[in-house]
This record gives structure tokens, sequence and C-alpha cells, in this order.
């Protein structure tokens, strides 16, 4: 990581301190240009938006999908104070983004907060229906 690569994945790290001291849980990221430009920067507001999805991560890649042309987008990196969740990971994956810089690993993450606080994934049931789910799926990917 080069020295000014370091210094936007600080300004992530800020971001989430500007999160928290606003009432939110404490992430924050930007999205920078190929010349270190940033574009687009986000907090969470989760909270105070009474959001689940108001993840930074996940604005800016919606932000990207609509302002963004595929290969500008392609071009981009994501700084961000932890890795994303599965959530922002999709989206960024549909958004086309070229890669994602982040501080705190998902595990380093689960290290810093209490036992049992972590999210449980709710039980599932599946695949069913095969036949008539595909009807209106097949050929669209071609």
């Amino acid at each position: 990581m080069t020295p000014d690569e370091e210094q936007l994945l600080r300004r992530a790290i800020a971001l989430a301190a500007e999160a928290r001291a606003g009432g939110n849980p404490p992430f924050g990221s930007l999205l920078a240009g190929p010349d270190g430009t940033v574009l687009a920067e986000e907090r969470n507001s989760s909270l105070t938006d009474r959001d689940i999805t108001a993840h930074p991560e996940l604005k800016l890649a919606r932000w990207a999908g609509r302002e963004l042309d595929p290969a500008t987008a392609a071009a981009t990196t994501m700084y961000t104070s932890c890795q994303p969740c599965g959530m922002c990971a999709g989206a960024i994956a549909r958004s086309g983004l070229g890669r994602v810089v982040y501080a705190l690993s998902g595990d380093q993450l689960d290290g810093l907060k209490p036992p049992g606080t972590a999210f449980a994934d709710p039980p599932g049931e599946g695949p069913a229906l095969y036949a008539e789910a595909r009807v209106p799926v097949e050929g669209y990917y071609r």
C-alpha cells in the first residue's frame, strides 16, 4: 500500500469516527478514482436514518451504479474502515467497482465486540419449486 492509499484509508477511518460521533455504528468509506481523487464518501447512518441498509459501502455502491459508467466504476477503489459485510459485498460486486481496501477484517471486528452481539443467520429452507421458479429466470442471463 502506498502512502497515498494509506491516507485514503485513514480518511475512511475518520469517517467511521464521524459516524460514531453522530450516533451511528462506526463505519466509513470513500470511493476514489484511479488517480486517487475522492469521488464520494459516506458514513454509516443506519440508526439515524432508521434504515438497516444505510451502510456506507452499500450507499457508495449504489451511487457508483447510478453515476459511473462501467469502465469508470471498474477503475475505482473503495477504501473502507472495515471489511464489507455480505450485503455490501454483494452490492459492490454488482456495481462493478474495481477493488476494495479495508482496515479491519470481519474477524478483527468480531474480536472487538462483546460476546453474543453477532447477528445470527435465520433458519432457511430450500431450494424448492425448481420447475416453477426457473421460468422467470431461464434465459435472462445470456
